[in-house]
């Protein structure tokens, strides 16, 4: 059977309200958002009809209306609840402006209405969108990128090929095949990304410096670097600014962002050197280009995949509601600071015991909730990507 993400259920239940509000699903590319909908379309509670707008020049607005007058003829004929689903629906000018007429016009005139399932791989484009035109009409869905348990179960593989070869579902099937998994996430997720979701946001001057602070950002995954130190690294940036703001693009593409410095003073945290990290540890074994046995029997160079991983499966369950950071000062450092319900913890991902004196320092400084230090008699790396970080708490 094929495998349903815990979210499948919660839009399933909201699809069949009766209130009929819009379903708006974004998220990084290849995370299984339109492969979420086929499955909701397999219902047999109504019946489904999928578009996607491939080609700006192409489609505009009155292609949208076209094809939801065809959703309803389909609804009168079949005498059935029908769903639309539009992908990539940003590529298409005004296209906020043309749903808020069809779904204001399907309720002043009090008949039954048809579905909407919106979906987009630019949060920021949708976000637009949804707030210029679409407020109180819609309910939204940030899919994340795939925990190691939903692919544990999916797919079968080890917190070890987690780590390495991170959480794309349409990738981990060619594991096996090292050259082709990587090729696949270069061209397929990382070139496609950057140059299509990214370049769409807004105009970037310089795409190759663009594609640079990625590469880089990639590889510094799970190290502090401050944007004076990566600008010395380009060539055509002009400022730190530059770099910070493609880093931010990158991070609404699902790419890459930087983490915060932890901090009572929110001035301090905002003017901190970032710590970089991966959205999908995939991003950083394809850039790198080393083997996952190579990796792994390098101690040192695992032990930073497996950091970068954890802050991969951090994010994956991060939400509204859970805030990730990390801590240093000195020489003492804490790689992860989790936020949640006001309470704050502290987590250690390297096992060499002189990192616990950064622990002690942070607990000295924040009186934290709890703290962690991940190692081989405690809680190991390995049982941590199995449980929601809400459960350290």
């Amino acid at each position: 059977m094929e495998y349903l993400r815990p979210i499948y259920s919660e839009i399933k239940e909201r699809l069949s309200d009766s209130r009929g509000l819009i379903q708006v699903i974004t998220g990084p590319r290849q995370v299984g958002k339109t492969t979420l909908v086929k499955q909701l379309f397999t219902s047999n509670k109504w019946r489904g009809i999928y578009h996607i707008a491939e080609n700006t020049g192409k489609y505009q607005s009155g292609w949208i209306e076209s094809i939801f007058r065809e959703a309803e003829l389909l609804q009168q004929e079949t005498k059935r609840q029908v769903i639309l689903a539009i992908d990539e629906i940003q590529k298409i000018p005004h296209w906020s402006e043309t749903i808020k007429g069809l779904y204001d016009r399907q309720k002043f005139e009090s008949v039954k209405p048809v579905q909407l399932i919106l979906l987009g791989s630019s949060h920021w484009l949708m976000q637009r969108g949804l707030s210029e035109s679409l407020n109180g009409r819609f309910e939204q869905w940030e899919i994340p990128h795939w925990s190691y348990l939903e692919m544990q179960k999916a797919f079968s593989i080890s917190p070890e090929e987690y780590a390495y070869f991170g959480a794309y579902p349409g990738a981990i099937i060619l594991k096996k095949d090292e050259s082709r998994w990587r090729s696949y996430v270069q061209q397929s997720l990382i070139e496609t990304v950057i140059t299509k979701d990214v370049l769409l946001m807004e105009r970037i001057e310089k795409p190759a410096v663009l594609r640079r602070v990625f590469e880089l950002g990639s590889a510094y995954s799970g190290q502090i670097l401050s944007y004076t130190k990566l600008l010395g690294q380009l060539q055509d940036a002009k400022n730190t600014t530059t770099v910070s703001h493609y880093l931010d693009l990158l991070q609404r593409a699902g790419l890459l962002e930087g983490l915060q410095k932890y901090s009572i003073d929110k001035a301090r945290k905002r003017s901190s050197s970032p710590k970089w990290q991966v959205m999908n540890n995939a991003l950083l074994s394809a850039t790198e280009g080393i083997g996952f046995k190579a990796c792994m029997e390098n101690g040192k160079l695992w032990g930073r995949w497996i950091e970068s991983a954890i802050g991969c499966h951090l994010i994956a369950h991060r939400g509204s509601d859970l805030q990730i950071f990390y801590w240093n000062e000195s020489s003492a450092e804490v790689d992860f600071v989790l936020k949640w319900n006001n309470k704050v913890i502290g987590l250690e991902v390297k096992s060499n015991r002189d990192k616990v004196t950064g622990l002690e320092k942070f607990s000295k400084n924040f009186r934290p909730h709890k703290i962690y230090q991940l190692d081989s008699r405690g809680l190991s790396w390995q049982r941590l990507v199995q449980l929601n970080p809400r459960e350290l708490f």
